[in-house]
């Protein structure tokens, strides 16, 4: 029978009691549980982090009836004879960001909505750190060892991710409260702690210095995720399926799926799948960027707004040393550690001290230039624009190009491109061609001299030439030995 799929349920007891797909994770979260006690891990949106957080919930819960079949499921029979209390915080769920104070007031809620659920008789404290405290140790007096699942632990900092200033007075009210974790640490058994940045010794998390990040650690690479193995043995019927439907072999739907969704690697050696657009391509059968599309945080958008970042081809190969992501906070980090955070870039190999990050797939590749386009040149209709550019090259109509071109940018806001020069117009051609999924090579060097652009399209090669002034861009396209001049 064809299961259920999972879309944007995070809920693993959701999942299982409704028999819907789960892939089982419980072998790699029980080494976790065997091995340690403080872990942290860094994952992008959309992951199966709050997935992993919920699985450990029903296990230190000792729910043995979610287990059944499940690589875990004889640990879980014997929990259950001894239950452990449990306090999870989702980061991402407070009421207000407004400013401490309401922050402060948010946790102290969910503080005391987890001690209404285990019926504790606890009067609020005047500041959260208090209330953790009091919480921690009354579960323990009554329970034993308590289980602590922190959720999106740096949401509250990615929301001022655009101002410094309010970023370190969240980040120090936090490690204020986080603190507790280590000063209570007889009274805990296990602690589990996720979010989209990595920490840094000095950050949020100085005083928690047993605290074991995973987050590129070869051992837990798969914990997320869909390794290739997991896709062909859990999506098999869901393969047979769509495959017939798109009129394809299950070898050439794959590849297909492999070349848009494969290729986050963490650790330099492991490959995983976007669950999430794996997820939604078996539901909708259709090659599309789910994972940019859905909801692309603003801390994001914030981010690359505030800091330089470059034409999105030059992060191709882009070589970073080893701790390139411990080197800052998130909102001052290096742009290549934000958008391999973020997971926009991932580790495409490891050499000694030098890592190559790179695009994982095709859904990220063209998602990167569409958050350029859409937040460097203002361009919301990059789709269409792309596409006309495509009919044109098709129909050798050099005009269309540049009628296309020029469309795009009267959708420009004027203070936008007044002062810009000919690279800047260069760029957001090339962008346009990216999205496209033309192929294309820049500023290629010949014994006659430089062609700005050439493009290889079916047959044809198109040569492009741009001539800037204040007044005119100039392009100089030649297609099949014809040479045009079209002033843009």
């Amino acid at each position: 029978m064809l299961k259920v799929l999972p879309i944007g349920e995070q809920n693993f007891e959701t999942i299982r009691k409704n028999n819907w797909l789960y892939i089982d994770k419980t072998k790699q979260i029980l080494q976790m549980i065997d091995n340690s006690k403080y872990y942290f891990l860094s994952r992008p949106r959309r992951f199966g982090k709050s997935l992993t957080i919920s699985t450990l919930e029903s296990m230190f819960q000792g729910k043995i009836e979610l287990f059944k079949g499940l690589y875990a499921e004889e640990w879980a029979k014997e929990q259950s004879k001894h239950p452990n209390p449990i306090i999870t915080l989702d980061m991402s769920g407070l009421d207000s960001y407004e400013n401490i104070k309401e922050i402060d007031e948010s946790l102290i809620n969910d503080l005391q909505h987890i001690a209404n659920e285990y019926k504790l008789s606890i009067d609020k404290e005047r500041n959260a750190k208090a209330m953790f405290k009091k919480l921690i140790y009354t579960l323990y007096e009554k329970f034993g060892l308590v289980v602590v699942l922190i959720d999106e632990y740096d949401f509250p900092i990615t929301e001022y991710i655009d101002n410094i200033k309010m970023a370190e007075k969240v980040r120090k009210f936090l490690r204020n409260f986080y603190i507790t974790l280590k000063t209570y640490s007889k009274y805990l058994r296990f602690v589990f702690i996720t979010g989209i940045s990595k920490f840094t010794k000095v950050g949020i998390f100085s005083g928690l210095n047993n605290l074991d990040d995973i987050s590129m650690s070869e051992e837990y690479g798969d914990i997320v995720g869909y390794t290739q193995q997991e896709l062909e043995d859990n999506f098999s019927e869901w393969l047979e399926i769509t495959a017939q439907k798109k009129s394809m072999s299950k070898k050439e739907l794959l590849d297909k799926i492999k070349e848009y969704y494969d290729g986050f690697s963490f650790d330099g050696i492991t490959r995983v799948y976007n669950p999430f657009s794996v997820l939604k391509f078996f539901k909708e059968k259709y090659f599309y960027n789910y994972w940019y599309n859905s909801a692309t945080p603003s801390f994001l958008a914030k981010y690359l707004k505030k800091h330089k970042i470059k034409n999105p081809k030059e992060y191709i190969n882009q070589k970073v040393t080893i701790d390139f992501t411990n080197a800052s906070e998130i909102e001052t980090a290096d742009v290549e550690s934000f958008l391999f955070q973020a997971g926009y870039l991932t580790i495409k190999e490891k050499r000694g001290n030098v890592i190559i990050l790179d695009y994982p797939n095709e859904e990220v590749r063209s998602s990167m230039y569409s958050l350029f386009l859409e937040n460097f040149y203002n361009i919301k209709e990059y789709a269409i624009f792309s596409d006309d550019i495509w009919e044109a090259l098709d129909e050798e109509n050099i005009n269309k190009i540049v009628e296309t071109f020029n469309k795009g940018l009267k959708g420009i806001p004027y203070d936008d491109y007044k002062d810009r020069d000919e690279y800047w117009y260069r760029s957001l051609f090339l962008m346009l061609l990216s999205v496209a999924k033309i192929i294309y090579f820049a500023e290629v060097h010949t014994y006659q001299g430089r062609s700005d652009v050439i493009i290889q399209f079916d047959d044809k090669i198109i040569i492009i030439e741009f001539k800037f002034n204040k007044k005119i861009i100039t392009a100089v396209f030649v297609a099949n030995d014809k040479q045009k001049q079209i002033v843009m």
